[in-house]
């Protein structure tokens, strides 16, 4: 049994919630590993690995002495290290009567090199799982081709594609086609026209073809926490109105959608050979930019894609190396922009997701297949190593932050202020996590 077959066998609940227990464990999994690892490169001896919190429910110890162990509370997970207090990281009191050299294999007697690259490590290692896993993507799909050669056709709901694999698109209604950039723009004017004249070689012939708007009016995904998940919207329906305007292109109606500016917008559309109405209220969603500016938008939530898809060719290491470095270096700022603008009250908090979100996107990643899993897995990778870096106690950017003070100061930070400040940090991330997960409960729906 595959993937998509083992979910499509589970209830819905409950595939939300192993799509999230196997993302949280391989996350958890290596950043603490990260932890772990560096530690003990570093000298500093790790007392416990745990995977979850509470109630061990299973454990050993290996031969350097640290306990291994699985936990009942499986979101999350921790290294303690010798001279830790909990699994927070405070300072607990050593022993009296440590050796200089016991002493150097304790968190709070390391040198600071070695504590920071201990603490850095956990985050490094997330990102580091980003790369390797988008490096593994793009090694497998390839490199889209910009020659206009059809690669793949899209199934649709009214008929057979009129297309072929190796199929190369010589003109468009009358316009010559040199690339699939050009047929991609030459799309954006066709919009409004549900018929349009191919002319394509195929096998040494040159064949006219009567077909569907280049960007037709499917849904090729539904996202998770959307108006259109909310009212039954499905991968491969077919819009046929708008509030009772004819669709021919997928481009034709995020214009509709946002001149409703949240009322309510009736649709109509094509599902298994029957016509489905519909209504449903878009949502606002204040969205961050890559060049960090705001786009207001109302959204169903829905996503189209192009009849058909160019042909791939293998990429190169150097290639596929470039373009994971790319796309993690993007998702980066637009996370980092993203809490910027939330700080600021620039964008609204409902772009926090809690863990029932979090589920949700894993679970419909999980449905899509294998390799958009990894993707969704990648890109939470990314996201809660660079949450760590956040400069909050308790978190690793606390104590980076801990340890930048110990540099400039060249003492280390007061016992009992750390202790507090790491006491605040717990109950601001207390907060922060009830507050997401209120997004997901009540605010956000």
């Amino acid at each position: 049994m595959d993937l998509t077959s083992l979910v499509q066998a589970l209830g819905g609940g409950v595939q939300a919630v192993i799509a999230l227990l196997v993302v949280i464990v391989i996350i958890v999994t290596v950043h603490e590993f990260g932890h772990y690892i560096v530690g003990r490169w570093c000298g500093i001896h790790a007392e416990v690995f745990s995977l979850g919190f509470g109630r061990p429910l299973w454990s050993r110890i290996d031969k350097r002495g640290t306990r291994w162990q699985v936990a009942a509370l499986p979101f999350g997970g921790y290294v303690r290290f010798l001279g830790d207090a909990d699994a927070a990281s405070r300072p607990g009191a050593l022993p009296s009567g440590l050796s200089a050299e016991e002493r150097r294999h304790t968190m709070q007697g390391a040198p600071l090199w070695a504590r920071a690259a201990t603490v850095l490590a956990g985050p490094a290692f997330n990102v580091a799982l980003t790369l390797i896993l988008s490096f593994g993507l793009i090694l497998h799909s390839g490199v889209a081709q910009d020659d206009p050669v059809i690669g793949g056709v899209t199934a649709m709901p009214t008929g057979p594609n009129p297309f072929q694999p190796g199929d190369r698109i010589l003109s468009l209604n009358g316009r010559e086609i040199t690339s699939f950039k050009q047929l991609g723009d030459l799309a954006d004017t066709l919009k409004d026209q549900p018929q349009v004249t191919y002319v394509v070689q195929r096998g040494g012939q040159t064949l006219t073809l009567p077909g569907p708007n280049p960007r037709p009016p499917l849904v090729t995904a539904v996202y998770p926490k959307s108006a259109a998940e909310a009212a039954g919207l499905q991968k491969g329906d077919l819009f046929l109105t708008v509030n009772g305007q004819s669709i021919a292109g997928f481009d034709q109606m995020p214009p509709l959608v946002s001149a409703s500016e949240g009322k309510p917008v009736a649709l109509s559309i094509l599902r298994d050979g029957k016509t489905l109405n519909l209504s449903l209220s878009p949502t606002r969603l204040d969205l961050p930019k890559a060049d960090g500016t705001i786009e207001s938008k109302w959204l169903i939530g829905v996503s189209g894609q192009m009849l058909f898809d160019p042909e791939v060719r293998s990429a190169t290491l150097t290639e596929a190396a470039g373009q994971a470095f790319e796309q993690s270096w993007l998702t980066a700022k637009l996370n980092f922009n993203a809490v910027a603008q939330m700080l600021r009250g620039a964008i609204s908090t409902c772009n926090m997701a809690g863990p029932i979100g979090m589920a949700k996107a894993a679970s419909a990643a999980m449905k899509s297949g294998l390799e958009s899993f990894i993707g969704t897995l990648a890109f939470m990778s990314l996201t809660i190593g660079l949450a760590n870096l956040l400069p909050i106690p308790v978190l690793d950017g606390g104590h980076l932050v801990f340890f930048l003070y110990e540099a400039v100061a060249r003492r280390a930070p007061n016992v009992r202020a750390l202790q507090i400040l790491m006491t605040v940090g717990f109950a601001l991330l207390l907060s922060l996590m009830l507050f997401a997960f209120s997004n997901d409960l009540f605010l956000c729906r």
